[in-house]
């Protein structure tokens, strides 16, 4: 498939293809299955609840998962970043002035700019709209990547932004949320006007609706990650290096911890790559795509034969893009 040249050569001319109707067709095709999926949530949401508790019992469990959630919301990128340690950096930094060329080009106002010390590559986008967003990316993704590659990735993350994909999860992890505590409803005999609840609405509403929400909550992740590689491949112009990227950075966090990530596994889904918690990924129970295709889709963007390495055949180490040393 020829060496580097060829592939950075090729990856130029993939820059207006990654603009045609293809990349439009994937992010649609991402934004109806979320929609879809989020219609399906409330279905189950409205049908459970009556069930449980009336059109009031609903109303209850709504409102209080949206007032849980809602804080969540609105403190998400503080909550987040304090978790992560993370330290912001200015227009001195490459990393910033990466962003910043990304960020006018998408025509979105400049977020924060972090870095994590960590040795997991990885990266995510945080904050409750594009007025007050924040990108983050580790120690690890800086040092493993070269500057094409870093670029692709912050693209895909401000591609999160754009699509307000904190809002997204937000509005799911609510409607999510309500479904499991109309379970606690149906424990305490339900509020329906006869005190009663049936039999086998308490096991759907016990057992099988917060199940289901869940596979649900996952399904959507996933389609939101699909919809950013596209957004991204849109923005930096560089879909070939947005499959390569991620190609190092799932193989990287498969062998190296991410230990914020395992203490708090509901955090999985922010980051651009699963931050190897187990799991098979595109699975029902996965919160990320399988890598492979995600890059097939990238692949398929650009117009060209793939260019990635097979299953298990590392990617060339090149000097760190910013020029900070690698790890051992």
């Amino acid at each position: 498939m020829g060496g580097p040249a060829a592939r950075d050569k090729g990856d130029r001319r993939s820059r207006p293809a990654c603009k045609t109707a293809l990349a439009v067709q994937i992010g649609g095709m991402s934004r109806t299955r979320t929609y879809m999926l989020m219609a399906a949530l409330v279905a189950l949401f409205m049908g459970v609840g009556w069930l449980i508790g009336g059109q009031s019992g609903a109303l209850v469990a709504l409102l209080i998962a949206a007032a849980m959630n809602l804080f969540a919301y609105w403190n998400a990128d503080k909550l987040v970043l304090r978790m992560h340690d993370a330290h912001e950096v200015g227009p001195d930094h490459p990393l910033h002035r990466i962003v910043a060329g990304l960020a006018a080009r998408a025509g979105l106002p400049m977020p924060r700019v972090y870095v994590i010390d960590q040795a997991q590559p990885n990266a995510f986008a945080t904050g409750r709209d594009p007025e007050h967003a924040a990108v983050a990316a580790t120690t690890g993704l800086l040092e493993l990547l070269d500057r094409d590659e870093i670029e692709a990735v912050m693209a895909h993350e401000l591609a999160h932004i754009r699509n307000r994909d904190t809002l997204v999860m937000t509005v799911t992890a609510t409607l999510a949320g309500a479904i499991s505590m109309l379970g606690n409803f149906a424990m305490l005999g339900g509020h329906r006007e006869d005190g009663r609840a049936h039999p086998l609405a308490v096991f759907l509403a016990l057992v099988v609706a917060p199940f289901v929400a869940m596979l649900v909550q996952f399904a959507i992740s996933r389609a939101r990650e699909y919809g950013a590689d596209a957004g991204g491949a849109e923005i930096s112009g560089k879909p070939l290096k947005l499959a390569s990227a991620l190609a190092k950075l799932s193989q990287a966090a498969e062998r190296i911890p991410n230990p914020v990530a395992e203490g708090n596994p509901a955090l999985a889904h922010l980051y651009i790559v699963k931050p190897g918690l187990g799991g098979v990924a595109d699975s029902l129970f996965a919160t990320h795509p399988a890598p492979e295709n995600r890059i097939a889709a990238l692949q398929a963007m650009a117009g060209l034969e793939p260019a990635a390495p097979r299953p298990g055949e590392p990617w060339p180490r090149r000097p760190s893009a910013l020029g900070l040393r690698r790890r051992p």
